[in-house]
């Protein structure tokens, strides 16, 4: 009587082929992914294409970083050359806040087309620039060394080129320049006198005006009325005028008698008016505003109203140094000559010069 013996019920541990692998028949369970890592795969079936999606997703992305790459080349390609209330301003032409609105104002032109606010220039020894039909000339003046002056401003002056109504100027007695002009550095208004800086470097005068800059102005400033601690406090935290809010740096007290006292104060911006406006926010008269200091630059007692002294090399750097400018090395003063007889000299002109102009 044949015996038939129980065949085991997981026969596929124990079959192996000849390289000792496992050997599967068709319905029997396949080896999972760590077997399949631990004996290697047994199927002949070609891979999964998973490579290529793959490939076809980086071809995308490369094809898209390089139209990005594209785009940036070509905004940069358009933003070519200097801005040209810059260029103008360099030349001499004053500062860039004037210039842009002389731009605007349509009374620019480049190479013969009138200019827009905003136009960049290359310049190139072809650039034509025009102001009022008048042609700059843009070459010597990027040459021309940086001067400054100091000017005691009187009162009853305007800070303006020319009035329409023939009133005096404070450009009325400065030196007369050739290839340049001198450019104000801020305003005073026509009731207030005191130091007001001079240069012919528009780029100098624009960044000593420039709010972010935050250059100290001190004033001599007297008062009329009622002042108390309070006050003060208030001045210094801070008060809100029409144009936002505004406070004194410092404020010192120098003197003065009753209602009438004079102050000290300090401010890091030049806004329109804003020392009165202050005063006035509390309900204070101010009678007399005088200033004395710009930057580290002081008002020179020994200079009458109407005088003007140009700036050595030392504090001409001082200044360009206080606002991120490259050291001048040259200078027009004259080193070797009696600059206190010379300053004499200046003076007297400038003092003749004014009452003439006054009387």
């Amino acid at each position: 009587m044949t015996t038939f013996q129980k065949k085991p019920s997981h026969t596929f541990r124990s079959e192996r082929n000849a390289d000792n692998r496992p050997s599967f028949k068709k319905g029997e369970p396949k080896l999972n992914e760590k077997s399949e890592r631990k004996f290697g795969k047994t199927s002949e079936k070609p891979q999964r294409p998973t490579s290529k999606p793959l490939t076809v997703r980086v071809a995308k992305k490369v094809e898209k970083t390089t139209a990005s790459e594209t785009v940036s080349q070509e905004k940069k390609a358009k933003v070519v050359g200097e801005k040209l209330q810059k260029i103008l301003a360099r030349a001499g032409q004053g500062s860039r806040r004037e210039l842009e609105e002389i731009i605007a104002s349509g009374r620019v032109s480049v190479d013969g087309k009138i200019a827009t606010l905003g136009d960049r220039v290359q310049v190139s020894s072809s650039t034509k620039i025009r102001i009022d039909g008048h042609l700059v000339n843009l070459m010597p003046a990027q040459k021309e060394v940086c001067r400054v002056l100091m000017y005691y401003k009187p009162e009853g002056e305007l800070c303006t080129r020319s009035d329409p109504e023939g009133r005096a100027t404070v450009f009325d007695r400065l030196p007369r320049l050739t290839g340049a002009r001198w450019i104000a550095v801020g305003r005073l208004d026509i009731n207030t006198s005191g130091l007001l800086l001079f240069t012919t470097d528009g780029e100098l005068a624009n960044r000593l005006m420039h709010p972010s800059r935050e250059v100290e102005r001190e004033y001599s400033v007297r008062v009329f009325g009622n002042i108390d601690d309070a006050m003060l406090q208030r001045l210094r935290k801070g008060v809100q005028l029409e144009d936002g809010p505004a406070n004194f740096k410092q404020i010192k007290v120098v003197g003065g008698t009753g209602l009438n006292q004079w102050f000290d104060v300090t401010l890091t911006e030049g806004r329109n008016r804003e020392v009165r406006r202050l005063w006035e926010s509390q309900g204070v008269e101010v009678s007399r505003l005088i200033r004395i200091r710009y930057g580290n630059i002081k008002l020179d007692k020994g200079l009458p109203r109407g005088g003007w002294e140009e700036m050595g090399l030392e504090q001409v750097n001082y200044l360009r140094e206080l606002v991120g400018l490259e050291p001048e090395t040259e200078t027009k003063v004259d080193v070797t000559a009696n600059r206190r007889r010379t300053n004499i000299r200046q003076i007297r002109k400038a003092v003749k010069q004014h009452q003439k102009y006054r009387g």
